[in-house]
């Protein structure tokens, strides 16, 4: 079995995901997951980085997002609420003390 092409098709998968789910915000992510599409950008660019693939960061953002990041933020992302922003800051706290 080859697992590299398994992974490869996982991660189109899980990009295609995110595609779909516009609605869920970055800090939704976060604060249910602990990852959002901008740690997945830095690990993608972190990977190709790894495998002397030159990448930057807004290159490695636009395969995560399927668009310029500024286009995205301007298309989707939405302020913050103050529930968000609590369990953000809450679970960013509670990692500091792990």
């Amino acid at each position: 079995m080859n697992n590299d092409a398994v992974e490869a098709a996982v991660f189109r998968r899980l990009l295609e995901h995110l595609d779909s789910r516009k609605d869920v915000q970055n800090i939704d992510l976060m604060n249910l997951a602990g990852f959002c599409r901008n740690c997945l950008s830095k690990w993608y660019a972190s990977a190709a980085q790894e495998q002397g693939v030159e990448l930057t960061k807004e290159q490695a953002r636009e395969r995560v997002y399927g668009m310029a990041y500024d286009e995205w933020k301007a298309l989707y992302q939405t302020e913050a609420t103050p529930e968000q922003q609590a369990a953000f800051t809450k679970a960013q706290s509670e990692q500091n003390q792990h």
